[in-house]
């Protein structure tokens, strides 16, 4: 039996955990056993049932809502360097199975089950996130085990997501190796410029992949309306697969930037006007004198907690009200959304009451890549949809 501390739950709170899930909240620590008081941000602990029958091994942090999150269900693991090596590699078979080139997620916390970390590799750079104090705790196991995996030329560790603060951690930007002026990332035979810096996330959206690629075998011989665009991908491989003319809407000046120059990078600059505008703003000025045959719809969350569900409802609402009007008849919308709070069902509902006129229908649904794997048990690791509509 393992010599870690142990943290015991209440009578019946393991019924979560034997359903294949892998969080442990507060409430549902015996504190009187076990006080989460006594542990710090990070350490590894054995998770016992009320009973003291073992479940697994996992870190906790005191200080969070979900206080322990699973690493092993098998008590006896030794989470020492060959452990993670083990995760990393796992993960890697499984990309270069779905993958015949270098770009792709490459860890999807939970979903491989390293709850709390993401990497993404362009090629021989990798962006790490560790969102979590657990995960954040073993980067001396993880970045010895990456390196030896894939020989990275560098490594950028970003610590600028939200849930860092709610895990106590200090923002962190820190670059491993040595890092080329330019990063690139290969996808349908087009070639694109990220920043892995400061862009947003990792620089880049892999879970839109397969999205990406429907939405632009739509595209021939459209005019084409992409809306927080970002570093171009759907407005780009939308050109590329022959679509008449394509104007790709952002706010950020640093993302058109980049959009453009990937434009020129891939040939298709005289068929894409980028412009920076607020997309609500945008949509308000515009769409009572232009009109296209397929608006791309890719905003960021609107529901990043379910008590923003209400708002949030509303802005999608709002948003795909203003997309409908500046669709020509007839016309394709592609509506997506990263709200895990807003279900695939919930999203089509809300199409149906801003079309109720309209003589609409569903033909495609998408979500995040097979380099985003759910966890069929934890229901927060699906989150992404795209709804394909034709307007007759």
């Amino acid at each position: 039996m393992t010599d870690l501390p142990r943290l015991r739950l209440k009578k019946h709170e393991d019924r979560r955990l034997r359903r294949g899930h892998l969080w442990i909240f507060s409430n549902e620590v015996d504190t009187q056993a076990t006080p989460l008081t006594d542990f710090a941000p990070g350490d590894l602990v054995l998770i016992e049932d009320s009973t003291a029958h073992p479940l697994g091994l996992a870190y906790v942090n005191p200080h969070a809502l979900i206080c322990a999150r699973l690493l092993s269900r098998n008590p006896h693991e030794n989470l020492e360097g060959n452990f993670w090596r083990k995760r990393l590699r796992r993960a890697l078979a499984w990309r270069e199975r779905l993958f015949s080139t270098p770009f792709y997620r490459l860890v999807h916390s939970e979903g491989d089950f390293l709850p709390g970390l993401v990497i993404d590799r362009f090629d021989r750079v990798c962006v790490l996130q560790c969102n979590t104090a657990g995960m954040e705790r073993q980067l001396g196991h993880l970045l010895p085990a990456l390196e030896e995996l894939i020989r990275p030329q560098a490594v950028v560790v970003r610590g600028d997501s939200a849930s860092r603060a709610v895990e106590g951690l200090a923002e962190r930007l820190e670059v491993l190796g040595e890092l080329p002026e330019t990063v690139l990332v290969e996808e349908e035979g087009l070639t694109f410029r990220i920043d892995p810096l400061h862009g947003q996330k990792t620089g880049w959206f892999y879970d839109q992949r397969p999205n990406r690629r429907l939405s632009a075998s739509l595209a021939k011989g459209l005019e084409v309306l992409d809306l927080f665009c970002y570093v171009g991908a759907f407005a780009i491989q939308a050109a590329a697969q022959g679509a008449r003319r394509v104007v790709a809407v952002d706010s950020s000046a640093s993302a058109l930037a980049l959009a453009e120059e990937n434009a020129k990078r891939n040939g298709v600059a005289d068929k894409i006007e980028f412009v920076q505008a607020d997309v609500l703003e945008f949509l308000k000025q515009r769409r009572r004198r232009e009109r296209f045959d397929l608006v791309i719809l890719d905003p960021p969350a609107f529901i990043k907690r379910r008590k923003d569900f209400a708002q949030g409802l509303k802005g999608y609402y709002h948003l795909n009200r203003l997309a409908l009007d500046c669709l020509k008849r007839p016309a394709i919308l592609v509506s997506c959304s990263c709200s895990h709070h807003l279900s695939a069902t919930e999203l089509k509902a809300l199409i149906a009451r801003t079309a109720a006129h309209e003589e609409i229908a569903l033909f495609a649904q998408g979500h995040q890549g097979p380099d985003h794997p759910v966890h069929p048990a934890i229901p927060e690791t699906e989150y992404l949809k795209a709804q394909f509509y034709r307007i007759a």
